[in-house]
């Protein structure tokens, strides 16, 4: 029986993405997948990049946001570098995410998008984001809101890894809750052996853009070492 393609699972796991978890009632799920925009999009990335059977390196966000994957379906891709470096034409509202500037200028530090995807999957803990009053929420903003949601994220995480990803190490955006609740995740049912904290896209811009190069720089270096 022939390998089913990376990018067929992906897509389909994002088009089947739903969380059944009663949430408190001011908070709104974000599901880009439902757009038929966004979701052509996405699929459009995910064939382009993920056409094979090879093993990837996982890299963990957070949870998606309004103006990066939330427009595009692609995660840290915001409209501008979806049509910059992937080469996907879109006629989204072209306006830059900060934590997709920092991505795309250490992508192309890696070596470009060919070279970056052919090794590595961006995902999240959360594949599907949470909005409060107009502004995004992280998992973790709201007292009680993780432990809802821990079947999801643990059925999402187990469903991705049975696609062959490289369980040696897994890269985590974020070096304090995100971290913090991947860690215990991981020690209670041992996904990977490694789990590697990364500082998160967003603090960087806004607080050491300065020193972005020198992020860059350590990214590179740390995915470098996938073993």
């Amino acid at each position: 029986m022939a390998a089913v393609l990376l990018s067929n699972q992906i897509n389909q796991f994002n088009q089947h993405l739903s969380i059944s978890a009663r949430l408190p009632k001011d908070i709104e799920i974000l599901n880009p997948f439902k757009d038929p925009i966004t979701s052509y999009l996405s699929q459009r990335f995910y064939k382009k990049y993920y056409n094979d059977t090879k093993t990837r390196t996982m890299i963990l966000g957070i949870n998606p946001g309004r103006f990066g994957s939330g427009l595009t379906g692609v995660p840290f891709t915001d409209p501008i570098n979806l049509e910059k470096y992937c080469g996907i034409e879109n006629k989204l509202p072209k306006k830059h995410e900060i934590s997709s500037e920092f991505i795309y200028s250490m992508i192309d530090s890696f070596g470009g998008c060919d070279r970056f995807y052919q090794n590595f999957y961006f995902s999240s803990i959360s594949p599907l984001g949470f909005v409060k009053e107009g502004k995004n929420l992280n998992y973790y903003d709201i007292k009680g809101l993780s432990e809802k949601l821990t079947d999801f994220i643990l059925s999402s995480l187990s469903q991705q890894l049975s696609w062959g990803m490289n369980r040696e190490v897994v890269f985590c955006l974020g070096e304090g809750k995100n971290f913090a609740f991947l860690e215990e995740l991981n020690t209670k049912h041992k996904f990977f052996n490694r789990v590697v904290p990364l500082s998160h896209p967003r603090f960087i811009m806004q607080y050491k853009r300065k020193r972005v190069k020198e992020y860059v720089d350590e990214y590179v270096k740390k995915l470098a070492v996938r073993g």
